[in-house]
């Protein structure tokens, strides 16, 4: 049964960082985009990154341009997002998703979720 199990999510102050990370198993299909989400209370599931886990082209929503970084490590099935210069705005539940063909911004289109890991950016 496929997987994706998310990590390093934590309490952090403004301007600080963190890199999450997203681990894949028992996946019987190629899984070519992998998304981050992020969903903070009251509000709807934001697409923020999409990598092509075949060429690592990434995408990002203008929310965090300049300041996350997506990346891959394929031989560990793992995708990665360094989040750097935090603001209390980011504060979210992430999920990482899977889908088979090209990235996409539609949560609908993606077939397989982690659980979700909160990252809290407060003071």
């Amino acid at each position: 049964q496929e997987q994706l199990m998310e990590s390093g999510g934590g309490l952090v102050q403004p301007g600080e960082s963190l890199r999450l990370s997203c681990a894949a198993s028992g996946f019987t299909w190629d899984y070519n985009a992998l998304a981050w989400f992020r969903q903070a209370p009251g509000k709807e599931r934001e697409g923020i990154s999409c990598i092509n886990r075949s060429d690592g082209t990434t995408y990002y929503a203008d929310s965090v341009k300049g300041r996350f970084t997506s990346s891959r490590d394929n031989a560990k099935n793992t995708v990665y997002l360094q989040m750097n210069s935090l603001k209390p705005e980011d504060t979210a539940v992430y999920y990482c998703a899977a889908k088979m063909y090209g990235p996409s911004w539609s949560a609908l289109e993606y077939n397989t979720w982690g659980q979700g890991t909160q990252v809290t950016v407060s003071s």
